[in-house]
């Protein structure tokens, strides 16, 4: 089966971006894109609040709570649908406008997101995601409750949406030398997300100039003709104030690391490149 894109919805403030980056790696990548909005698990039963009252009235006011509880359910379930057609329709739209294909498959489901990831991920090219969910306060700088363990848990390159869509124009690709990635590199060359597109390679830290052009030299061996960026500071306040200045429209790096040391030194970077930049962000293994 082909690959494809795997988009999460919630109705959040987020979901518009999702659908609109989805609709434009469709049109990058000529795939086809699945919407999956997830529910969550089913409530526990309704809390028994009818004490020691006659056998009678307990017996009644339970139907009534089940009853209620049949009824929420349906509601959400209608909610998710909802949020379903919308975000299909917008998706669709703007595939329209782009001129590119608009198959656009949706999906209900219970659980959570992170058993969504896991279960899909094999048949996903791409995973899209908002950055906070729908219960996230936009006024905070913390992640959606799930997005850090969805992402920790795929090997599938995962796009953290920003909260109000852009034309991608300018990429930023951090690369650090490392072992995965130059992995990623390899990946991102034979991808044809980022023809055409204005590229860069950063760098930040000792020999982030020659690093930053050894990057460039991976990437160009598949006909990608990227600039070399060197950087001096502190990798995510470096980076973010790079991304502002020179009007990045989405920044690629390394996602978190399994080891524990990788994970503290990349793995903090990432969270807080995620937390603080304005722009998507395309997580890679």
């Amino acid at each position: 089966m082909d690959k494809k894109i795997i988009s999460f919805v919630d109705g959040s403030h987020y979901s518009a971006s999702v659908c609109d980056y989805t609709a434009w790696a469709m049109a990058r990548l000529g795939v086809p894109a699945e919407l999956i909005h997830v529910l969550g698990r089913a409530p526990e039963q309704s809390e028994d609040l009818s004490g020691t009252i006659a056998l009678g009235a307990r017996s009644a006011l339970m139907a009534q709570l089940a009853s209620i509880d049949e009824q929420r359910a349906k509601l959400v379930s209608q909610r998710g649908r909802a949020i379903l057609e919308d975000a299909k329709a917008r998706t669709q739209e703007v595939c329209l406008r782009d001129g590119c294909a608009q198959d656009v498959a949706t999906q209900l489901r219970n659980g959570d997101i992170l058993e969504a990831v896991t279960e899909r991920e094999a048949d996903a090219r791409l995973i899209i995601i908002g950055k906070r969910g729908d219960e996230a306060d936009i006024a905070h700088d913390h992640l959606g409750s799930n997005l850090e363990r969805a992402i920790r848990s795929t090997k599938v390159p995962v796009l953290v949406a920003n909260r109000a869509f852009a034309p991608v124009e300018r990429v930023a690709i951090a690369y650090d030398g490392g072992v995965s990635a130059k992995r990623a590199m390899a990946v991102l060359a034979q991808s044809p997300i980022f023809t055409d597109l204005d590229l860069q390679v950063v760098s930040v830290g000792d020999n982030a100039r020659s690093r930053a052009e050894e990057g460039c030299q991976l990437l160009a061996q598949s006909g990608l003709q990227p600039r070399a960026v060197g950087l001096s500071g502190e990798p995510e306040k470096a980076l973010g104030s790079h991304i502002d200045a020179d009007g990045i429209d989405l920044i690629v790096m390394g996602a978190y690391g399994h080891s524990r040391i990788r994970s503290f030194i990349i793995g903090s970077t990432t969270t807080a490149l995620i937390r603080a930049c304005k722009v998507p962000v395309l997580l890679m293994r």
